[in-house]
């Protein structure tokens, strides 16, 4: 079904009799501690620009704030990425892991809710754009377009409420309030990526790794970390034999590769050219060693395919846990991973090797 942006929208029905009303000492009370409330919310979500912390903040609000019992966030998955993912830290719903729940960018739901500020059923989204199978899956009693700046950055999926009672217009608009605040500190959050964020590989940037290096050591009670530098094996002749479109293909294979190995709190970065770097908080040189093998060895076993190349490559890993008495600087730190990075190339690299 295409979606007509010429179509009348559908209104939600306004239960709440109180406009028909005076306004009374209770309402007007009401009314100014709404106001509070989201003046809070509003210092709350734009207090941080660590996008997944932004995002549980939101869900959180919509169960405290709103009172339901299952609420989630579509966003999308990385910076670059049009479609709109389901997040990990939905609250409440019982999902499906073998079904990937989405929003296409192509869908006319995506386009709708672009055009549309409002609150919408999900038998009203039925019946003017269709609703995909996997959003209808979770049974969603309200759904909010999260904007900012004319861009849709979200939808927000709300299920029943706590009490039972269905949502009165006063909530829908204050759901909207919440989804613009959102939306607001969405927008925010993605720039903010987005100067930390090498777009070729969608790692960090080598500034960004050494701020995260900087604050780790700066922590009061700190625990041990480690630091991994990995180096593409013989990047060069791979440019030099295929041409540098294949050579970019290869990058953002091995960057794949380093997503898909380290952990959520780990801080995967193009250190520059063909040379990684992983920045592991709480992790001795023994879990550096497992992790570091176990990009290794992913890296070893893909395939990257360009306009009918297929080629495979291998790196060479260097690691180091963090030393106060001899890592005086972040470049000595670095330096001793560097070293490490050497030794490893000097063996025949495709190997790890530990700081001494």
């Amino acid at each position: 079904m295409q979606c007509d942006s010429t179509a009348s929208v559908p209104k939600m029905k306004n239960n709440d009799d109180s406009e028909k009303q005076p306004a009374t000492r209770e309402d007007l009370e009401r009314e100014v501690f709404d106001l509070r409330q989201l003046l809070e919310i509003s210092k709350s979500l734009n207090s941080t620009l660590e996008y997944h912390d932004l995002i549980d903040a939101i869900l959180h609000i919509c169960v405290g704030q709103i009172q339901v019992l299952r609420t989630g966030i579509f966003t999308r998955k990385e910076i670059g990425c049009d479609d709109l993912v389901l997040h990990r830290n939905y609250i409440g719903f019982d999902v499906d892991h073998t079904i990937e729940y989405r929003i296409g960018a192509d869908e006319p739901l995506y386009r709708f809710m672009s055009e549309h500020p409002h609150c919408f059923t999900p038998q009203e989204l039925e019946r003017t754009v269709g609703l995909p199978h996997s959003v209808a899956r979770l049974e969603p009693e309200l759904l909010v377009p999260v904007q900012a700046k004319g861009e849709l950055h979200g939808v927000l999926v709300l299920a029943e409420r706590i009490e039972g009672t269905p949502f009165t217009a006063k909530e829908q608009d204050y759901l909207l309030a919440v989804a613009m605040f959102a939306g607001i500190a969405i927008s925010n959050s993605v720039l903010f990526e987005r100067s930390h964020t090498d777009m070729m590989t969608r790692l960090k940037l080598r500034h960004s790794l050494e701020s995260s290096i900087t604050e780790i050591r700066n922590q009061e009670h700190r625990h041990p970390f480690s630091l991994v530098l990995l180096d593409i094996d013989h990047f060069k002749t791979v440019n030099d034999t295929y041409g540098h479109n294949v050579g970019d293909q290869v990058l953002k294979t091995v960057a794949e590769a380093i997503r898909n190995s380290v952990r959520q709190n780990d801080v995967a970065a193009r250190y520059g050219g063909e040379e990684f770097a992983v920045l592991l908080p709480e992790s001795d040189e023994a879990t550096a060693w497992e992790i570091a093998e176990r990009i290794r060895k992913s890296v070893a076993g893909q395939i990257t395919q360009y306009d009918g190349t297929r080629i495979s490559v291998t790196i060479s890993a260097g690691i180091a846990e963090f030393d106060a008495e001899r890592d005086i600087t972040i470049s000595d730190f670095v330096k001793r991973a560097d070293t490490a990075l050497y030794r490893s190339k000097q063996l025949g690299r495709n190997r790890t090797t530990a700081a001494e």
